[in-house]
């Protein structure tokens, strides 16, 4: 029994070290480490083996329960950026913003239209997608392109693209008049990693799966990269904004990612503030993808945050924010 609790000591030490491994992208960036922002991917099942080593040690009553629990307080946050609880805000918002990667309207454009209608939001944030349909009551709108769209109840004053090196990508901005105040609303969609679910799905050939993930590596370390490029970019351009910002949209980085800790500096995680449950908004991989973000600047008020599950109009959720603008 002692070997086999040594052995099972150093795995949960593994899983400790991978798990401030992640952490770690808040300093060392993927052109110089990129396994690092692969570990971010992988934090979910990183954290459910820790939780489930620290329940051994604790009915075991050994005492290295201790250790790592006190090494485990250090996960707190970054496992509330996948799943939080907060408490029920009594304060009324006055905006609500709805951002959806619709995947081009495969999976029905009546579908999309009918949910955001319903959903009375005052902005809309849309990518890889372009309604011919207005939606209902916006007077104001700008797009780019068909990736990228901002539709707006309120004025928007100003608006354009926001240039990058990234091929795949286009990212945008709308100053928007809101309650006689001036946000800078930025909608991101980062390079995408073209992968599908054949791709990723095992099969009982274990060369083929082998095979399989060294492909999958080699498209994601790359991509990694020029997410960096791009998020450093999107960033200077948000520090330049003479306007409190609204940064939401398809980030294809998930929580603890480098593009996750780059984009959050001095701003508020809205999900981290005011999220409920689950923060996971892609489904189509069956595994917990959190790549949809809203992220705003400290003077603006959240008051809720929404994954919305009660219709699968992409492989995407809609994600729904409020807000209380002074």
């Amino acid at each position: 029994m002692g070997i086999i609790r040594f052995i099972l000591t150093v795995f949960h030490l593994i899983i400790i070290i991978l798990l401030f491994g992640t952490i770690m992208n808040a300093y060392i960036p993927p052109s110089v480490f990129g396994f690092l922002n692969l570990l971010s991917l992988g934090f979910p099942i990183l954290i459910i083996l820790n939780i489930l080593f620290l329940i051994l040690w604790i009915i075991t009553w050994r005492k290295r329960a201790v250790v790592f629990l006190i090494l485990s307080l250090f996960f707190i946050i970054p496992t509330r950026r996948w799943i939080n609880y907060t408490p029920l805000k009594k304060q009324e918002s006055n905006l609500k913003l709805i951002s959806l990667n619709g995947k081009f309207g495969k999976m029905g454009n009546e579908n999309i239209y009918d949910f955001i209608n319903k959903e009375n939001a005052d902005v809309v944030f849309f990518q890889e997608y372009d309604n011919k349909k207005p939606l209902e009551g916006f007077q104001y709108f700008e797009n780019s392109k068909p990736i990228t769209k901002i539709q707006s109840k309120f004025p928007i004053v100003e608006s354009g693209s926001i240039k990058t090196d990234a091929n795949n990508s286009v990212c945008m901005f709308a100053d928007i008049k809101v309650n006689g105040k001036i946000i800078r609303f930025v909608n991101v969609y980062m390079e995408p990693f073209f992968l599908d679910k054949k791709m990723v799905k095992p099969t009982k050939n274990m060369d083929k799966n082998e095979e399989k993930a060294k492909k999958v590596l080699h498209m994601l370390i790359p991509t990694f990269k020029k997410h960096q490029t791009q998020i450093d970019q999107i960033k200077d351009f948000i520090n330049s904004s003479p306007y409190p910002v609204i940064v939401a949209g398809d980030f294809n980085a998930v929580p603890n990612s480098y593009e996750y800790y780059k984009v959050s500096e001095d701003l508020q995680d809205v999900f981290l503030k005011v999220g409920k449950g689950s923060g996971t908004s892609f489904h189509d991989f069956k595994f917990p993808l959190k790549i949809d973000h809203v992220f705003a600047s400290e003077s603006i008020t959240p008051i809720t945050y929404k994954v919305d599950r009660s219709a699968r109009i992409s492989d995407h959720f809609t994600v729904i924010a409020e807000f209380y603008i002074e």
